[in-house]
C-alpha cells in the first residue's frame, strides 16, 4: 500500500495565532464554479455558495479573520487568520471563551457547508479533492506577495 504525503507541517500547532494561505480544489478540477472571462471570474450559483461560505466561516468562529480569497473555477484561495485577540474583549466571561479550532477544521467546516448547499441545490455530483494546501506566512513579505497572487489569479487564468 501507498503511504500517503504528509500534509501538513509536522509538529506544528495548526490552532495557533497565525495567518496561513489555502488552496482547495475541487475533485478532478471540475468547473463547477464559474469561468474566468475577460480576465474576470464570473461565477454561477455554485460560486456564490462557495464565496458566502468563506464569509460565513468570519461570522461564524470569533477567532477568525479573513483577509484575500477569489473563487476561480476548479478551486478557491484564501488567507485565513487565527487570531485569539479578537474573541478577548472586555465584558466577556474569559471561562466561557470558545475553543480555537485548528486550520484543518475550520477549512472542514466550510468544505461541508459548501458541499451541503451546492448538493440540496442540484449539485448532486459535486464534490472536493481530498484534503486542502495550506502555507504559514511567516513575514509580511509572504503575506503582500500571496495576497498579491491571490488578487491577480482570474488575470493569469489560462
Amino acid at each position: 500500500m501507498k503511504k500517503r504525503k504528509r500534509n501538513r507541517l509536522e509538529n506544528f500547532d495548526y490552532s495557533r495565532d497565525a495567518l496561513y494561505y489555502i488552496t482547495s480544489c475541487t475533485q478532478g478540477r471540475i468547473h463547477y464554479f464559474g469561468e474566468v472571462n475577460n480576465e474576470e471570474m464570473k461565477t454561477n450559483k455554485f460560486g456564490q455558495i462557495a464565496k458566502k461560505q468563506w464569509y460565513w466561516l468570519g461570522e461564524r468562529f470569533l477567532f477568525v479573520i479573513l483577509h484575500a480569497f477569489v473563487v476561480m473555477p476548479d478551486h478557491i484561495h484564501g488567507i485565513i487568520e487565527i487570531n485569539r485577540n479578537n474573541i478577548v474583549r472586555p465584558g466577556r466571561d474569559l471561562a466561557k471563551q470558545p475553543k480555537i479550532k485548528p486550520l484543518s477544521q475550520l477549512i472542514g467546516a466550510y468544505k461541508t457547508t459548501v458541499s451541503k448547499q451546492i448538493h440540496l441545490i442540484g449539485g448532486k455530483d459535486f464534490a472536493w479533492q481530498r484534503s486542502f494546501h495550506d502555507h504559514i506566512i511567516r513575514n509580511n513579505a509572504d503575506y503582500h506577495r500571496i495576497s498579491h497572487y491571490i488578487k491577480m489569479n482570474p488575470q493569469k487564468w489560462l
